[in-house]
């Protein structure tokens, strides 16, 4: 096992692994730019070093500086948490080149997967179930006008590299084509580099699932069920849960036993994510994320399994801890994104948190690094914590929802609670009747 671990991230991920770590009795090291000098993690990691100033590029993406604090504190392995450098093939390889243990999968399979045009390919000859498009990047509009009035309209553009929503354009008639594929090249360029565009036709109203995947150096490949992540607002997931309301047992097993098998088979060593529409009783592949997702503790609520620790025993060469014919799915569990912004404009809200207070009771988790008096810097992601239930059924889990939300305090900045509050009374969310476009048409009827 390893020694000691650095984490090459911040906020509510960053003290996940710290506390994950402690448990495991490996020490721990925070890296943090200069305008989160004060933040949780810092305080509580056995070590911390400064990487350079707020902006991300100067920072938390500056690899010569992480793998220099990583050297200066003597640490075993490094761990990306998610975002940032998290599935950055180049940073992967570099720290395996630098002698440590990257937390992850390996570099050429961060590569394979994160584009998206490979990894569909490598899935479907796997016997994935995918999503009809063309067979690789779009060239120039002209072919991709032919392509789309082939597959009839409407379809989707999306980036090859890309994520988020960034870079994804939905066309309804061949009028809007040129349009919007010069936009989705252009978006996909500024976000990730690279102006690779493919087709895939557009789902009218599905749900998103996804598998969480694990797997280690010997062999052994397992799922952990699905995650719905269908409330989104503008391709970002505000809410997640487990099990879907929609997904029988049947078709879990199934669509879980070709996932595992699935990066059994590409060699996939860690904690992985493989996404799927689901719409009409059927599963398309979307994509895979290489890393651990923001919404790993529904899983952990369900199976009783630390994920985080996992990933660092699978890294370490251990064999997983758990097996297929122990792993129990017990109750039910909701995690919502508390984001540090307006819930009716969603124009960000930074500041000090002048009051704080964490819901708790029998089956709330509350994931954040905040405290009374911290100041929530401008420069990064708005989400500042993640309210996390779990009950024996859905209606438990609802109801303890609703109740920790009305007890959480969070003063000074404006935040999304009263939306997700709002959410969890709705009658589609009640009944498990929603899809990825619920949530923008109900705030789009209230507006």
């Amino acid at each position: 096992m390893f020694k000691k671990v650095l984490i090459a991230n911040r906020g509510e991920i960053a003290l996940r692994i710290i506390r994950a770590c402690r448990e495991m009795g490996v020490e721990t090291v925070a890296v943090h730019s200069t305008a989160d000098a004060n933040a949780m993690p810092v305080r509580l990691a056995d070590e911390s070093v400064c990487i350079g100033p707020p902006p991300s590029k100067d920072s938390y993406l500056n690899i010569p500086a992480i793998l220099s604090a990583a050297s200066l504190t003597g640490v075993d392995a490094i761990h990306p948490g998610y975002g940032f450098l998290s599935e950055n093939a180049d940073f992967a390889r570099m720290v395996e080149e630098h002698g440590f243990t990257f937390i992850g999968p390996s570099a050429e399979l961060i590569e394979k997967m994160g584009d998206k045009i490979m990894a569909k390919q490598t899935v479907q000859e796997l016997g994935l179930p995918v999503v009809p498009g063309s067979d690789g990047g779009v060239e120039n509009a002209e072919d991709g006008l032919a392509t789309a009035e082939e597959m009839g309209f409407p379809v989707l553009l999306k980036a090859a590299s890309g994520g988020g929503g960034k870079g994804m354009q939905v066309i309804r008639a061949a009028g809007e084509f040129e349009g919007a594929y010069n936009t989705a090249r252009a978006e996909a360029l500024a976000n990730f580099g690279d102006d690779t565009v493919y087709l895939e036709k557009y789902l009218e109203n599905p749900k998103h699932i996804e598998i969480q995947v694990f797997a280690d150096k010997h062999g052994n490949a397992i799922h952990l069920g699905e995650r719905d992540c269908s409330i989104q607002r503008r391709h970002q997931k505000l809410l997640e849960e487990a099990p879907s309301p929609v997904i029988t047992d049947e078709q879990r097993d199934k669509i879980g036993t070709l996932a595992a098998k699935t990066v059994k088979k590409i060699g996939y060593v860690g904690a992985g994510t493989i996404e799927f529409l689901y719409e009409n009783g059927e599963f398309y592949f979307m994509e895979m994320n290489t890393r651990i997702q923001v919404e790993h503790p529904v899983t952990e609520m369900i199976t009783g399994i630390d994920l985080i620790a996992e990933q660092i025993r699978v890294a370490a060469g251990e064999p997983l801890t758990v097996k297929k014919e122990r792993l129990r799915f017990r109750g039910h569990a909701i995690e919502i994104r508390i984001n540090a912004e307006d819930p009716d404009t969603f124009m960000p809200s930074p500041g000090t948190i002048t009051q704080f207070h964490a819901p708790g009771g029998l089956g709330v988790r509350f994931d954040s690094a905040i405290y009374g008096g911290y100041t929530i810097p401008p420069y990064y992601d708005s989400m500042i914590g993640k309210l996390i239930v779990h009950g024996r059924n859905r209606e438990e889990c609802i109801r303890r929802l609703s109740r920790a939300i009305r007890e959480t305090v969070v003063e000074g900045v404006k935040t999304t609670l009263p939306l997700h509050d709002w959410i969890l009374q709705q009658p589609e969310f009640l009944s498990g009747d929603y899809t990825i476009q619920w949530l923008e048409n109900k705030l789009a009827e209230r507006s």
